[in-house]
């Protein structure tokens, strides 16, 4: 019989005498088996192995702390066994492959600290470490359930907000040929754009609202702009909704946004050296003195259209 041989068998509790209590006398027994029952599961190991590290193990087994014997004298040990062939086998050889799931590494780490076993427990938290950084999300997009919640969001952010609204379903029309190549394409941008962005600025997907494909943007709690990527298609016989995906527009939009970030208020020179085309536009029509930031900007994709977009055999 080698010195890796361990026998793991559940015993159920018999009535008989109480556990004896005795000092273990390793010594000259250096390697020779001794029986181990750990919370029910039974060990064969050597004192060797258990006395290779200074560890509670260490102590029990050379003497320095008194040790529980049963009635066939296997020495109990009260601990869950689940893990004790994994802690003998890093006594063995100073390292072991840990299991893969977070929640056994946790497990097998609490034992390690009870068997106070400090190689063992740094390799549970590094490799805790790194599982908590492989799986950890990059950025995280809330969906709105309810008007409330995408308020709340709104106002509570610190950051500029951009929100995709898509309800494919919300429509009374057939779909044009290219529409829904473009909703697909508006949902890639705004992923995309959360990936590039989500340290800067908070992206929210809403499913629930009146539009079928949407981008609204906010600085500081207020709405800025609007894209709305819908129209109607009046064909020969029928209408019919068409989706387009303006993918310029989106970005101008989004990068106005940065301009919110904190501090809470905006840089005015900023603002209007990116909005100075249209801040002329508007005060050729009206002098009443508003400032541009005040506004929604509101653009709408090829609101309505006289023709149809629909490929030749469709």
């Amino acid at each position: 019989m080698s010195g890796d041989t361990c026998l793991t068998t559940t015993l159920c509790p018999a009535a008989g005498p109480k556990p004896k209590t005795c000092s273990f006398k390793g010594g000259s027994l250096g390697n020779k088996y001794v029986r181990l029952n750990v919370g029910g599961s039974l060990y064969y190991t050597t004192v060797q192995v258990l006395t290779r590290h200074d560890t509670m193990l260490k102590a029990m087994f050379s003497g320095r702390m008194e040790v529980l014997t049963d009635k066939e004298g296997w020495i109990l040990i009260d601990r869950c066994g689940k893990h004790f062939g994994t802690i003998l086998n890093y006594l063995r050889d100073d390292t072991i492959a840990l299991p893969k799931h977070r929640q056994e590494i946790k497990e097998l780490m609490a034992e390690a600290k009870y068997y106070l076993i400090q190689g063992l427990v740094d390799m549970c938290q590094a490799a805790l470490q790194d599982k908590k950084d492989l799986y950890e999300p990059v950025c995280n997009i809330p969906i709105i359930t309810s008007p409330k919640e995408e308020e709340r969001l709104i106002e509570s952010s610190m950051k500029p907000v951009v929100k995709l609204l898509y309800n494919r379903s919300n429509n009374k029309y057939s779909y044009t040929s290219n529409s829904d190549d473009n909703l697909l394409k508006n949902i890639e941008l705004f992923d995309k754009l959360s990936l590039r962005f989500n340290g800067r600025v908070l992206f929210i997907k809403d499913v629930i609202g009146d539009e079928i494909c949407c981008w609204s943007f906010y600085g500081q709690g207020r709405k800025l702009a609007e894209v709305c990527c819908t129209s109607i298609v009046y064909a020969t016989e029928k209408k019919q909704t068409k989706v387009e995906f303006p993918e310029a527009r989106i970005y101008e939009e989004t990068l106005n946004v940065l301009l919110y970030e904190t501090p809470r208020v905006p840089d005015n020179s900023l603002l209007e050296a990116t909005s100075r085309s249209r801040s002329q536009a508007s005060h050729s029509e009206d002098d009443d003195g508003f400032e541009l930031r005040d506004r929604v900007r509101r653009i709408h994709v090829k609101r309505y259209s006289t023709y149809d977009d629909r490929q030749l055999g469709h």
